[in-house]
């Protein structure tokens, strides 16, 4: 059973939380419905159509954005009850700094939980549908690169031909073991080119030793074949790495997948230790904002304290890209680069804790 201090304190973090939520979920629909205006500005569709997309998009933007809302939060919380000398109250009462930061800590954690069980699933969903959305709408559309059980699968359109490829197997710039199945405009079979090995490094790809039937006509052509296509290497890559469109089943299942390709799937284990660690970034956040505030004298202007956070927001921003770029290039293992920070930020923390107890 919640005591009365601790009821008031998580009803106070809860609503400064929901109130920056949705200061930024208005600030988020107001930038996104410029661009997706601009998007369809040449296109035939209701005025409310970008305003649609926005709120497709907006949820993911707003996760991303979720660590420095718990922040924010923090700070107006501890600032809230400093105005009103609410801690020499609680201090009175024979409460610490320590047992008030552990309970928005938990509280925090729990959020952490429930946005990425409940709410970066759901996020994921509508991001999975407005990128669907979008791609019929763009000029990509009759494009389309995907990955399933049986292999990576290529749909393509130059030179009024349609192109559908089907590889089992992705290394560096090569695909093997395809298969290109070739059209013509009333998707009549021209030919199907068969092949170990083809460089995709451009979009004039490189097909080795290909075996040819055309006519119900089979050959072995030693010499090799340039197929133009839309795509290469850097460009299916870039397809692929669209991950915030994936729920964490479909993470899982796409993770599969990707092995059975031999492709690799370093990108998707990496968004997995990113959501895994969701919940105690977002309970360090909650020590991080509470060392600023009680480090700060109290009459200290709010504006000056939420600029200090917001530059620690910054610094802890750019440790945990570089380390997570340190795992992507290879430099440092996936694991370490995605807990590496989380353990430093911990050891900071821990810290600055027994500093601002003792006040």
């Amino acid at each position: 059973m919640l005591k009365v201090y601790q009821k008031y304190i998580i009803q106070n973090f809860l609503s400064k939380f929901f109130f920056i939520t949705l200061v930024f979920f208005a600030l988020t629909i107001i930038l996104g419905s410029l661009e997706e205006i601009t998007f369809l500005k040449n296109l035939d569709r209701h005025f409310l159509y970008p305003y649609f997309l926005t709120l497709l998009n907006a949820p993911i933007t707003l996760f991303e954005i979720f660590p420095f809302i718990i922040l924010l939060s923090t700070q107006f919380l501890f600032y809230s009850l400093n105005k009103q000398n609410e801690l020499d109250l609680f201090k009175t009462n024979g409460l610490t700094n320590f047992n008030l930061i552990k309970i928005i800590f938990f509280l925090s954690v729990f959020i952490g939980i429930f946005n990425v069980v409940i709410f970066y699933n759901l996020a994921s969903n509508l991001k999975f549908y407005y990128s669907n959305i979008k791609n019929n709408l763009s000029d990509d559309n009759k494009y389309l690169a995907m990955v399933t059980k049986s292999g990576l699968w290529i749909k393509d359109e130059i030179d009024d031909k349609k192109i559908i490829i089907k590889s089992n197997l992705i290394k560096d710039n090569f695909i093997s073991k395809t298969v290109i199945n070739e059209f013509d405009n009333n998707f009549n079979l021209v030919r199907v080119i068969q092949s170990d090995k083809i460089d995709i490094k451009t979009n004039n790809w490189i097909i080795y030793n290909p075996i040819i039937t055309k006519d119900n006509i089979t050959k072995i052509q030693n010499e090799s074949l340039i197929l133009q296509t839309n795509f290469n290497y850097e460009k299916i890559t870039k397809i692929f790495s669209n991950i915030t469109t994936l729920d964490i089943n479909k993470l899982f299942d796409l993770k599969k997948d990707y092995e059975k390709l031999g492709y690799s799937s370093d990108e998707i284990y990496m968004q997995l230790l990113r959501l895994l660690t969701v919940p105690a970034l977002y309970g360090i956040l909650v020590i991080v904002a509470s060392i600023i505030m009680f480090s700060m004298p109290k009459k200290m202007s709010m504006i000056f304290q939420i600029t200090i956070g917001f530059l620690v927001s910054i610094i802890i921003y750019y440790l945990i890209f570089f380390s997570t770029s340190l795992g992507t290039g290879g430099k440092i293992p996936l694991e370490m680069s995605v807990f590496f920070p989380i353990l430093i930020l911990l050891i900071i923390c821990t810290i600055g804790l027994v500093s601002i107890n003792e006040k």
